[in-house]
């Protein structure tokens, strides 16, 4: 009898025993998931913080970026407002608008309002006919249109020229080319105009730099070597020297050059497939006393004086 009692109490408590086992290792687990969850949450606040912040900065950095786009095209406007003006085309303001518009744009503007009146004419319903007199018709001969005139082009010479006296107020050596300087030369004008010239092999750095020079300022501008040059230096020329020719004492920057005997009316632009330039320049040369001609009438600034090479006699000006 007492065998069995030891025997059912050793049974017992092996049970008691298992049962505090399996307790104890569910609540583990139950420490282990709650633990895990806690750790899967801060993950997702941290991924949501991260996110945001990328997202911000992504913001911030299309905020600049169109900035700088807005700024790019305020200046490429302006430049391009300023090249309109230099060209002779004349800019008219609009009310409302933030920049200006061209002569043209304007007038094609204004076509709208009179051709919406013109439709607007036409779909009103017609009046009532009116019964007349029975009379003869007189048909009413109409004028034959007159055709435009032909506007008679000025001749191709030197007064189509736009020459101006400029200063150099900037010289350096064009960034991607040796032989090239990189120029800003007043002209008289709101801006210095950007000048590329081939001088490097025959004129020094230090003798370019704060002179007075002749300009031809009505070529279309062209990019050398990726920089638009909108005028050209004018010089004395040989296959193996090149002087700048000086404009006369007491000049200053924006003095228009005259030739005698011909009338100065430059184009606003010279056109290149006209090669206005082109028929003038072999008779552009500098005489016996270096004085730059053009078929040996002097180029001068009136009241001034004439433009002058320093030795090279009898060549060519270009």
């Amino acid at each position: 009898m007492l065998r069995a009692t030891c025997r059912f109490a050793l049974n017992l408590t092996r049970d008691q025993f298992g049962k505090s086992l399996k307790m104890a290792d569910l609540q583990k687990i139950v420490e282990n998931n709650r633990r895990a969850e806690s750790l899967i949450n801060s993950i997702k606040q941290e991924m949501e913080a991260v996110q945001h912040e990328l997202v911000e900065r992504k913001k911030q950095e299309l905020i600049e970026e169109n900035a700088t786009l807005t700024k790019e095209i305020e200046a490429a406007l302006a430049q391009l407002v300023a090249l309109e003006i230099r060209n002779g085309k004349r800019q008219i303001p609009v009310p409302g608008n933030r920049g200006f518009c061209t002569q043209t744009e304007a007038t094609s503007t204004a076509a709208v309002p009179a051709e919406t009146e013109t439709k607007a004419a036409s779909a009103s319903p017609a009046p009532a006919p009116v019964s007349a007199p029975k009379e003869k018709k007189i048909k009413e001969k109409k004028a034959p249109a007159e055709k435009p005139k032909a506007v008679a082009e000025a001749p191709v010479d030197v007064g189509r020229l736009d020459m101006r006296v400029g200063k150099i107020v900037e010289v350096g050596r064009h960034p991607d080319a040796d032989s090239l300087y990189l120029e800003k030369i007043d002209c008289g004008e709101a801006a210095p105009r950007t000048v590329v010239s081939g001088l490097v092999k025959f004129v020094p750095l230090e003798e370019m730099q704060n002179r007075l020079v002749v300009v031809l300022c009505n070529l279309k501008p062209a990019k050398m070597r990726g920089v638009t040059s909108e005028a050209m230096v004018m010089c004395a020329s040989t296959p193996d020297k090149v002087e700048v020719l000086s404009p006369p004492a007491g000049a200053v920057p924006g003095d228009l050059v005259h030739c005698e005997g011909y009338e100065r009316q430059p184009d606003a632009q010279l056109n290149p497939k006209k090669k206005v330039f082109e028929t003038c320049a072999p008779d552009l040369m500098t005489n016996a006393d270096l004085v730059a001609c053009y078929k040996g009438a002097p180029l001068h600034v009136p009241g001034k004086g004439t433009v002058v090479a320093q030795s090279l006699k009898n060549v060519h000006v270009k």
